[in-house]
């Protein structure tokens, strides 16, 4: 089995691979102060809880954004499974070509979404939107050519800008609404996520795809905490929550030696 971690600014996400399989997925709130032993106690008792004896784990993927936690993760890894994971970090196969002006500047979250887009979409031009603590949208080409894309806040980013720079406004619920006129100052707040955010996909998605797939329109994936909100909106042709856990196995596999 394969164990997968991505460290994101707010959580860490993991999910186990039975072959091709995700059996198993959970997450807990990510700290850059968290020790390896307290991961590794977590990643135990989760594995145990979801079915999933430990000692199966045969493998490690590992991508962060969180520079502060690679090394509690590594020393968990290696001292509660006996395994050297896997860092996707410069230097990585990836099977991308990166036209960033620095290549080293593009987040290993970034390169692990369009590592799965490209392996479950394959020769098709891509647009990935994940919605994360930022919401990223990345434009790969059908032949592997990373072109870079956007990153804006977050929904809940925003919204904790909203309440903590603000004297009145509270904190609200984020969930999917069918209206743009809110009716009380919740609803108003709520409205404004939404509709803020479907209005920047639409017009962000279809700047990037006139920009560089003028001829050969993209497919576009939703990924993320919050794609599911905006799953009905029409923005995406695919919606692929863990699309960043099929990039680290599909890293995993390109660096099996």
């Amino acid at each position: 089995m394969i164990l997968c971690l991505d460290v994101g600014n707010t959580q860490l996400y993991c999910g186990v691979y039975a072959d091709d399989r995700l059996v198993a997925q959970f997450r807990r709130t990510s700290s850059a102060r968290a020790s390896s032993d307290e991961l590794g106690i977590f990643l135990l008792i989760a594995l145990r809880e979801n079915g999933v004896d430990p000692k199966a784990i045969e493998r490690i993927a590992l991508s962060s954004v969180v520079p502060d936690m690679i090394y509690s993760l590594r020393s968990c890894c290696q001292k509660y499974f006996g395994i050297e994971p896997m860092v996707l970090r410069p230097g990585i196969r990836t099977g991308l070509r990166i036209s960033y002006k620095d290549p080293k500047e593009v987040g290993a979250d970034r390169i692990a979404d369009a590592m799965g887009a490209l392996h479950l979409f394959p020769d098709r031009n891509l647009v990935v939107v994940d919605f994360g603590t930022a919401t990223t949208f990345t434009a790969i080409t059908r032949g592997g050519e990373f072109l870079g894309g956007n990153i804006l806040p977050g929904v809940r980013l925003s919204l904790e800008a909203l309440v903590e720079r603000t004297a009145k406004l509270p904190s609200v619920e984020i969930v999917p609404v069918s209206e743009a006129i809110g009716r009380s100052t919740a609803e108003s707040i709520q409205n404004g996520l939404y509709w803020s955010n479907v209005g920047a996909v639409r017009e962000i998605v279809g700047r990037m795809a006139r920009e560089a797939f003028p001829e050969d329109p993209p497919l576009v994936i939703g990924t993320g905490g919050f794609s599911h909100l905006f799953a009905n909106e029409g923005l995406f042709d695919a919606v692929v929550p863990d699309l960043i856990l099929v990039g680290l196995r599909e890293a995993l596999r390109l660096n099996a030696a």
